[in-house]
């Protein structure tokens, strides 16, 4: 019991420690720098780069970069909008050019004042600066001339406010004071006017900058936005060059360009990593599956998920033929043939969800792989067959096929050529999948005996080496599994089990009799002597049960899968061989505590799958009708009972995963079948007699 608990611990953290290290590698698949050509690259404006990049695909996009610089140059050609000139301005100016004149007329004719007293007076104007020089000349000028020179200043002061001046223009009409002083005056004259007037020319047309902004930005809005257009394998940027704007642009559009800090992949990355691991712990909680008690069949399903993802990672980022191409839906069709198509979807939905995540398409692709690889598990079934792997080639090629139109023929960047190819590409798909598929089906039986439903079905063809060494050495024997495979088929079929891998279990259960036909009383010719009567009762015991070890030594030698070795090692399971045990119980007087059960029994195991459970049930329900030959089918129906119920009270079936609705439906298949087959015929009569008769 101890040995048991310790295995099935054992057996527990194993599992744990897959789930852990399938993890690890998934989420190293996505964050680790393992694509042939990196999706991603962690590029910036001004950098070199660090290799040469082209487009993965035809694109057609808004190109803000150079929408924006076109803008820029409509709004700078825009220019700057002046208001109309405002007569309060010039009014204030001249305003302040007579306070100006009469203070210096107030100063000029101060009678008490020093000219040294008047020349500090005038150097006070704040808004009229003047050198001692123009001063000088100021307080030396007549009442008249200086009446002439107030005068003249006011006027021409009035003449250049009529104008439109502009912040930029005011030293412009400085400088041309001159041109609007009368003739009359001298050159001194003159120049004392312009000093006069200069100060007080003033903008009158003032800049507005809301009606300036504006116009900008109609003219901002009047630019057509600039579309780019890329074709696939076109050059974006070469190995070396400085990364421009409209480069990284064109980088970040296709998704080349990593825009996310490195702690957001990890993040990202770990997320859709754990989800998916939750959904996988989650569904096998609530699914009791015989898989999970194999861990050779859960080591194959780990280790082909890892290589198929690292190679989809390695292969199909930035490229544009390589995704449709890559035959991710070969390792649905691997555990649709090697497992059920229940296995192989639920594994192919992480798949696909993996190998897709963080790309430029992810979406599309893991449609894509989704679709074609369930319709590839659906279409494939069994896999008993070659034309079985056609028709799921045939139907990647046409679900990959209407996944590529729905998404592309929406797409105003794709072209009908480009359609076209990947179309034909994703029926070459199809080819390759199930190319690996048939390939990979064939070395996993080989090498790790995983029965195939195209191995099972060479070891069921009649000219098997061991179904023909069975046949010529036990004749009997070969009947026998013949009648208990169909019996064991059709109850299979019944419950959902496996037929195929039942019916090629079935056949070879006790091929190891043929090592040693005549002990086995089907083998014998009636009326001969029976080799069990002139032996002792535990060596004939030794002698029958002996059957299961050489028959495990037969497969071995023939190479059978380890599960067609189960159905010899469990289709007695624990059970007793009736006969020697009754013959010891009969010389000790009934008294069963003189004879040792144990020399007895079968060493097992109990069988541990639906298909073995079967076999048991059929192989004692076969041989008791062939013995007893029940009349009618109520008869049969009792002896069928009576093989389960002792089945059942001796705990055979414990450690199967059958429910009393599957027995129930065995025992129907049972009874039916051995009526059909056991049902009395016509005796025909003779024919010397009939003829005899006629004449």
């Amino acid at each position: 019991m101890a040995t048991n608990q310790n295995s099935l611990r054992i057996r527990s953290l194993y599992r744990i420690a897959l789930s852990i290290i399938t993890s690890i590698f998934a989420f190293g698949a996505l964050v680790l720098p393992i694509a042939l050509r990196p999706d991603t690259l962690p590029l910036k404006v001004g950098q070199v780069s660090p290799a040469t990049i082209v487009a993965p695909r035809d694109l057609s996009y808004t190109s803000e970069i150079l929408t924006e610089k076109n803008r820029d140059q409509a709004r700078n050609s825009v220019q700057p909008i002046y208001l109309p000139a405002d007569p309060s301005i010039a009014r204030t100016q001249i305003d302040n050019l007579h306070l100006a004149l009469n203070f210096i007329k107030s100063v000029r004719t101060d009678p008490n004042a020093t000219v040294e007293q008047k020349m500090s007076d005038l150097k006070k104007l704040s808004n009229l600066p003047l050198t001692d020089d123009e001063i000088n000349k100021i307080i030396g000028l007549t009442n008249t001339q200086w009446q002439i020179l107030s005068q003249e200043s006011i006027r021409v002061l009035e003449l250049i406010l009529r104008n439109n001046i502009r912040d930029y223009q005011v030293t412009e009409y400085q400088k041309n004071i001159p041109s609007y002083t009368s003739y009359t005056l001298t050159n001194e004259e003159i120049a004392l006017v312009q000093t006069l007037v200069s100060p007080f020319v003033f903008p009158n047309s003032i800049y507005s900058k809301e009606e300036t902004q504006k116009a900008q930005q109609i003219a901002s809005d009047s630019v057509v936005p600039i579309i780019k257009k890329y074709s696939a394998n076109q050059t974006i940027v070469t190995r070396g060059q400085l990364i421009s704007e409209e480069q990284f642009e064109v980088l970040s559009k296709f998704g080349l360009a990593q825009t996310k800090t490195k702690t957001q992949d990890l993040i990202s990355a770990f997320s859709i990593v754990l989800l998916v691991s939750v959904f996988l712990v989650l569904y096998f909680n609530q699914r009791n599956l015989k898989l999970l008690k194999d861990l050779r069949s859960l080591t194959v399903i780990v280790i082909g998920f890892i290589l198929f993802l690292y190679g989809a990672r390695f292969l199909v980022p930035n490229r544009t033929i390589v995704p449709y191409f890559f035959p991710l839906p070969a390792y649905a069709l691997i555990l649709a043939t090697l497992f059920s198509l229940e296995i192989s979807v639920i594994f192919s939905i992480p798949l696909g969800i993996l190998a897709a995540f963080g790309l430029t398409n992810s979406a599309e692709l893991t449609i894509f792989y989704l679709f074609t690889s369930v319709f590839a598990s659906i279409l494939l079934g069994n896999g008993r067959r070659f034309t079985n792997f056609i028709y799921s080639s045939l139907a990647i090629g046409v679900s990959g096929s209407l996944c590529i139109l729905s998404y592309h023929l929406s797409d105003p960047s794709s072209d009908s050529i480009g359609i076209i190819t990947l179309i034909i590409v994703s029926f070459l798909n199809g080819i390759a999948s199930a190319s690996i598929a048939l390939l990979a089906q064939y070395l996993l039986s080989q090498l790790m005996g995983l029965p195939t439903p195209l191995h099972l079905m060479d070891l069921a063809r009649p000219d098997h080496p061991l179904q023909k060494y069975l046949l010529q050495n036990a004749p009997g024997t070969y009947q026998h599994s013949l009648q208990v495979s169909n019996l064991a088929e059709i109850a299979a079929e019944a419950i959902g089990a496996n037929p195929l891998l039942t019916r090629v279990g079935t056949i070879y259960h006790d091929v190891g009799k043929a090592m040693n036909s005549s002990f086995y009383i089907e083998n014998q010719i009636p009326g001969h002597l029976n080799p069990h009567d002139d032996m002792n009762e535990i060596e004939a015991a030794r002698q029958i049960i002996d059957h299961v070890t050489l028959g495990a030594k037969l497969a071995e030698k023939y190479h059978l899968p380890p599960r067609i070795k189960d159905f010899i090692f469990e289709h007695h399971g624990t059970q007793i061989t009736r006969y020697p045990y009754n013959r010891a119980l009969e010389k000790n007087n009934n008294d069963a505590t003189k004879v040792d059960e144990s020399q007895f029994k079968y060493p097992g195991p109990k069988p541990q799958s639906k298909e073995t459970a079967i076999l048991m049930l059929a192989d004692g329900c076969e041989a008791r009708a062939r013995a007893e030959l029940p009349s009618n089918s109520e008869e049969m129906r009792k002896l069928v009972e009576k093989v389960f119920n002792r089945c059942l009270q001796e705990g055979q079936l414990d450690n199967s995963p059958l429910t009393l609705k599957d027995l129930d439906l065995i025992k129907e298949s049972f009874i039916n079948t051995l009526n059909n087959s056991h049902h009395p015929r016509m005796i025909y009569p003779d024919v010397e007699n009939t003829y005899g008769k006629n004449d």
